[in-house]
């Protein structure tokens, strides 16, 4: 069976999740502590698919 690191799709870091080839996740909340992205992932037979990227932050003046 083969295990793999997920990696963020900004930073290409390792996250703290690993898949095997049979996980499958659907809008999974994926976190990455280097760049401190959040996004939201589909993954089937080890390929990652984002589903949605987070809105824009306003800015405040």
């Amino acid at each position: 069976m083969k295990i793999e690191w997920i990696l963020c799709p900004f930073c290409g870091s390792k996250t703290r999740l690993k898949i095997r080839g049979d996980t499958v996740l659907e809008n999974f909340p994926l976190y990455c502590p280097k760049c401190k992205h959040e996004t939201l992932i589909t993954v089937r037979k080890l390929n990652l698919f984002i589903v949605q990227e987070p809105d824009a932050q306003t800015q405040s003046r």
